[in-house]
């Protein structure tokens, strides 16, 4: 079996623990597949499939840490591979639906798709009364290449003040938490 054979066969065997009743499983399993994805040697077939897949965990009934998994396998996977925006609409097309944090997962995830087409979701959130959402918004009209240029008068002060929030647990911005005032220390 090659690494890719490997990689493929380690995403499955997740993929069925997934249906596991105990919820910490689940949680662990979306971690495994989250580290493939990390690996960014999947095929983009591959890694197309299993965002569809994670994306329907998101939508799903699951508890907030599994769909939160779910959501942070996505960012990984649209950081170590080009996302088609077709594949992440889905998370586009419900984003009114996250709370809070979730949503700014989504937010991130348009911005790496670096498709115009997502630039109306992601505008709607520029005024989110969570300063996290708001920065993440203003970070993914930044991704979407839309510099200040483009941007009009109460854009930009929705950006500055999404800007002057503190987002990131920590100096690596990988992880996507927020920061709690150093309560809880970085996954990552």
């Amino acid at each position: 079996m090659d690494g890719h054979q490997g990689l493929t066969a380690l995403i499955e065997s997740a993929w069925e623990e997934l249906n596991s009743p105990d919820a910490g499983r689940r949680d662990l399993c979306l971690d495994i597949v989250s580290d493939v994805l990390e690996t960014g040697r999947l095929a983009q077939d591959d890694v197309e499939r299993a965002v569809e897949r994670l994306a329907t965990v998101a939508f799903s009934g699951e508890s907030y840490e599994v769909r939160e998994s779910a959501l942070h396998a996505v960012c990984t996977a649209s950081t170590h591979y080009e996302l088609p925006y077709r594949v992440v609409e889905p998370l586009a097309a419900g984003a009114d639906g996250f709370e809070p944090l979730l949503l700014a997962y989504v937010l991130a995830i348009l911005g790496c798709t670096h498709d115009q087409a997502a630039l109306p979701i992601v505008e709607r959130f520029l005024h989110h009364p969570h300063s996290e959402v708001r920065r993440e918004a203003s970070e993914a009209v930044t991704e979407l290449g839309l510099g200040e240029q483009r941007l009009s008068g109460s854009v930009v002060k929705a950006t500055a003040l999404a800007l002057s929030g503190s987002w990131h647990c920590c100096s690596c911005h990988r992880c996507r938490r927020p920061n709690d005032g150093g309560r809880e220390r970085c996954p990552e």
